[in-house]
């Protein structure tokens, strides 16, 4: 029996069926037709696979999506309401007896992509492009301040030190893989098209040793925890990225980090400027004081505060912010004034004798 060249007759429901109703339909027939139940059947095991794949397509909003937008362009060989086969120009493709390799479609019109995106291969340019790792990275403030760095350590692949790569054994000899004779795919489904994906023996290299690599059991790469040291540019705020190029998976990939920028206990930023509260007895606020203060880079500079400073009142210190792109911010310093929450029956007649020597209303 041959394949059907539509997933939905495939699985016997309509266009329009519900993914409960695909389900349903797939165990049904993947119990009829399990090769377990049919030893002896090489149809029966072909049949099996086609509902495999239907099910696969069918049962994933986004593939199904995607595969429909196929059907209706004709892409099944006259059915789901497509181009009829020998249909001229670009649209005419679907063509009895005519297998399709995902690597052909290129030029039309973006099916290639689809087609790729469901059976799960990538255009061939795709696949030379190599994985970028995203790695978050927790810095303190006046690390993302005034810049530095900060160690991290990342879990990547790495090609194998015991096979280099090869995936054999020390002394193994590697013959061409007889599932797909060396192409590395096998195809699955004829007529209208075929789909190509890895081989699962071979694992998309084409070739088999005669007995695999005890390190990465024929994998050709293991899993490391990598450490890398991270520049911290000065000024980095909060969502910043940085790409390492090349510090990727097999030292090909890079590697993207996003900081995130800890909270400080006497700083906040504010642009280029820094900010931080100290506090003032009534004293101090009322009469002046000099007091001093702790700057991003760890020094203390002497601040005045005037006679009669406000709660709130701000100071700059200039040139103490952070610096970028050339220019160098300030440090505020906001005055918070404290007011004693509890007073001695003497401290509190001292304070009415002023209040009403003042003049001020209590």
């Amino acid at each position: 029996m041959a394949p059907s060249k539509d997933y939905y007759q495939a699985l016997g429901v309509g266009e329009t069926a519900t993914t409960q109703e695909i389900k349903k339909a797939f165990r049904r027939l993947a119990k009829q037709y399990h090769p377990d139940r049919n030893p002896s059947n090489p149809q029966a095991a072909e049949r099996f696979k086609e509902i495999n794949e239907a099910h696969d397509v069918l049962s994933d909003p986004e593939k199904r999506k995607k595969y429909d937008q196929l059907r209706k362009y004709g892409a099944f060989a006259g059915v789901g309401g497509g181009r009829q086969p020998g249909a001229g120009g670009p649209g005419g493709f679907a063509d009895s007896g005519v297998e399709f390799d995902l690597g052909d479609l290129g030029s039309f019109g973006g099916l290639g992509d689809l087609f790729s995106t469901i059976f799960g291969k990538r255009p061939e340019k795709e696949q030379e492009v190599d994985e970028t790792i995203e790695a978050s990275v927790s810095i303190p403030f006046r690390v993302g301040a005034l810049g530095g760095k900060v160690p991290v350590t990342l879990p990547m692949a790495e090609v194998c030190p015991t096979c280099g790569g090869r995936g054999a054994a020390p002394g193994a000899t590697i013959t061409t893989c007889g599932e797909c004779r060396g192409r590395g795919t096998i195809s699955f489904g004829q007529g209208g098209f075929a789909v190509t994906r890895p081989c699962p023996v071979c694992r998309g290299k084409g070739k088999v040793p005669s007995e695999r690599c005890p390190t990465c059991q024929g994998s050709g790469e293991v899993r490391i925890e990598k450490r890398l040291m991270i520049t911290v540019p000065p000024g980095t705020e909060d969502g910043a990225k940085v790409r390492l190029k090349g510090q990727g998976a097999k030292g090909r990939g890079d590697v993207v980090v996003v900081f995130q920028v800890e909270p400080d206990t006497f700083f906040r930023r504010e642009g280029a400027d820094v900010v931080c509260v100290v506090p003032l007895n009534v004293a101090q606020a009322m009469l002046g004081t000099r007091i001093k203060v702790k700057t991003l880079d760890g020094r203390r500079v002497v601040l005045r505060i005037p006679p009669g400073t406000q709660h709130g009142q701000k100071f700059r210190i200039a040139g103490q912010g952070i610096e970028k792109n050339g220019r160098r911010g300030d440090q505020l310093v906001e005055v918070r004034v404290e007011i004693p929450e509890h007073l001695s029956a003497e401290q509190e007649a001292a304070i009415k004798a002023f209040a009403e020597r003042a003049g001020l209303k209590y």
